[in-house]
């Protein structure tokens, strides 16, 4: 892991595509802006993992046959 030490309104550059800024130190609090393009999705960490469960959740279930989408789609008729 890089550790780097940073005062409000300096930032970093990862690449040549990101950049990350500290707006802001209030207390124990850092607000960082971002900027990247859309290609890349940003999420805080607890939001990540909950969007990472989710899919493993979705993986899980029986995948969706020709047959049984016909039998969903004759039940919503």
């Amino acid at each position: 892991m890089l550790i780097l030490t940073r005062k409000s309104g300096e930032s970093i550059t990862i690449g040549d595509e990101i950049k990350i800024q500290v707006i802001e130190i209030k207390g124990k609090q850092v607000r960082l802006g971002i900027e990247a393009p859309r290609k890349f999705s940003i999420h805080r960490e607890e939001v990540y993992i909950r969007i990472q469960e989710e899919n493993k959740r979705a993986a899980s279930k029986a995948p969706l046959t020709l047959k049984t989408f016909g039998d969903l789609w004759k039940k919503k008729k």
